[in-house]
């Protein structure tokens, strides 16, 4: 027997005898197909095992089970039952699964309000999901009165942690000088920051300063560059930009577009 079907028949046995930690550990297992064939199905039911008895992070991930479909049939209302179950228990995850439910009025009454608090209890514990969630909460004024300074405030919380989607969007705001002294060199860092973690839509942004020469100097290359990597994900603008710049560039040179 060698090391990883050891570890899987000892998984096995504790978790036939209620250990909550292997029968979570089973559900991710069967869930990624880490050192067993990969099946939704058998991980949402090792997960359930260990969400019946009150584990929070199990009763988190069966929650995304549900929202996602994976396993089970796609089910708001389940998924939001499991997700409350381990918000209210602290796990910083799942308030934000669940204050997610509330913005959206999936599984629950769209409520604005709902959505904030639950986005604010999962920042407040340093969860860079929830972070950048409350943050474009302010920024809409959504649930909140609108307020772009608190809206960096969390976004930066988020950014500072490496999170993709809070450093975009603290680019934006230094861009346009939304709750910070307008600066194009510091909405370029930050764009870069995701862009390199591969976030399309900071891509194209990175892009558009490349082409615009805004807080760098002008480069169509980069900007096609930056362009091409957002379209390659699926970025409908970046495709649009790559467009308008060769048809520009056809037209500078004279040439006519096929």
């Amino acid at each position: 027997m060698n090391n990883t079907d050891a570890a899987l028949q000892n998984h096995l046995t504790a978790a036939d005898q209620g250990n909550t930690d292997a029968q979570f550990s089973l559900g991710y297992m069967y869930q990624v197909g880490q050192g067993v064939a990969q099946d939704g199905a058998e991980a949402a039911a090792w997960y359930r095992k260990a969400a019946e008895q009150g584990y929070a992070v199990a009763q988190n991930n069966l929650g995304r089970m549900y929202d996602e479909g994976l396993g089970v049939a796609q089910d708001d209302a389940e998924a939001v039952a499991w997700y409350r179950k381990a918000a209210d228990q602290g796990h910083a995850s799942a308030q934000c699964n669940l204050g997610l439910m509330y913005d959206k009025g999936r599984g629950v009454a769209q409520d604005d309000a709902e959505a904030v608090a639950w986005y604010r209890k999962a920042a407040q514990q340093g969860n860079a999901s929830g972070q950048t969630n409350l943050g474009l909460m302010y920024a809409d004024g959504q649930g909140v009165a609108q307020d772009d300074v608190e809206a960096v405030a969390w976004y930066r919380k988020a950014a500072e942690q490496g999170y993709a989607g809070a450093q975009n969007n603290l680019g934006f705001m230094y861009e346009n000088g939304l709750g910070v002294v307008q600066d194009d060199a510091e909405a370029v860092a930050w764009y870069r920051k995701a862009a390199e973690q591969g976030y399309a839509v900071a891509q194209c942004n990175l892009g558009e300063m490349y082409e615009n020469g805004r807080g760098v100097a002008q480069d169509d290359a980069e900007a096609i560059n930056w362009y091409r990597k957002a379209a390659d994900q699926g970025s409908a603008d970046a495709k649009s930009r790559i467009d308008e710049m060769g048809a520009r560039s056809l037209s500078i040179s004279g040439k006519e577009p096929r």
